[in-house]
């Protein structure tokens, strides 16, 4: 009977994992699928605010779901409590610097590549470098699940799900962002959507790495939690903010930052 109750609990903790894991990929997909439905581009004004929405999302989570655990973790391991958190944060904004500067991409609106020198297409470098920030969202997905499932570390799995619901819901337009430009500068539309869904592959992906690594290393998800934030606030910073605010001046990027990060906070501190 025992024995029954346990399987029955992996097999939950499992299915949960599965669930968490996948759903920013969701996002994505979906978000990429509008292109086969569409007839042209996004709207700049809304293109706009669905960049600075995404940053606010970021944010917020960051704070929230990464950066304030990391700290009460090391509390309750009798560490001093900022040491994770700042080590942690700034080797995760160094990583992702470190990928900025190999990995060969373009950013929407620039024809400008980055990286090291490539003959890739200029619709393969738009993918990767949306693939590119879409990398610590399943780092902090995959790390925020395995602090639900470990004891003392004050992260509950609705506080996970929160997390991937909310990384969700800015891959969409994320997705949208990615695979229309796609087909207005040539591409299919199947194409365009499977590129779409593709940029986001490796948030599922980056999350079972680091659901593996930080299961074997659980001393270290303090350190792994404020790493994500790290890389996530990059992003937020490098490519997200700037594109919102790329041209002709106008607040809505601003006004999309605000409601993402009310909107996170609130999914966390409500589920979290």
């Amino acid at each position: 009977m025992q024995l029954a109750k346990t399987n029955h609990k992996e097999v939950n903790m499992l299915l949960n994992g599965l669930i968490i894991i996948l759903i920013p990929f969701l996002g994505t997909s979906l978000g990429s699928a509008v292109v086969l439905f569409s007839k042209g581009e996004l709207n700049q004004k809304l293109q706009k605010f669905l960049l600075g929405f995404a940053s606010g999302v970021m944010i917020a989570a960051s704070i929230w779901s990464l950066l304030i655990p990391s700290i009460e973790m090391a509390e309750s391991q009798n560490i001093v409590a900022w040491i994770p958190a700042a080590v942690g944060f700034l080797l995760g904004i160094g990583f992702l610097l470190l990928l900025d500067s190999v990995i060969p991409h373009m950013h929407l609106d620039s024809d400008n590549p980055e990286g090291v020198r490539s003959s890739l297409s200029k619709n393969t470098m738009l993918v990767l470098a949306v693939t590119l920030h879409n990398i610590p969202e399943g780092m902090a997905v995959g790390v925020t699940f395995v602090g639900a499932i470990s004891d003392n570390t004050g992260i509950t799995v609705a506080g996970a799900l929160a997390l991937a619901v909310g990384i969700a819901i800015q891959n969409f337009p994320e997705g949208a962002i990615i695979s229309l430009p796609l087909h207005a500068g040539g591409a299919s539309r199947k194409k365009s959507c499977f590129l779409g869904i593709m940029s986001g592959v490796v948030e599922p992906i980056g999350a079972v790495l680091t659901v593996i690594f930080a299961g074997i290393a659980v001393p270290l998800l303090p350190y792994l939690l404020s790493f994500a934030a790290g890389a996530m606030i990059y992003v937020v910073t490098e490519e997200l903010i700037p594109e919102s605010q790329n041209g002709k001046h106008s607040n809505i990027g601003t006004i999309g930052v605000a409601i993402g990060f009310t909107l996170m906070m609130v999914l966390d501190v409500a589920l979290g």
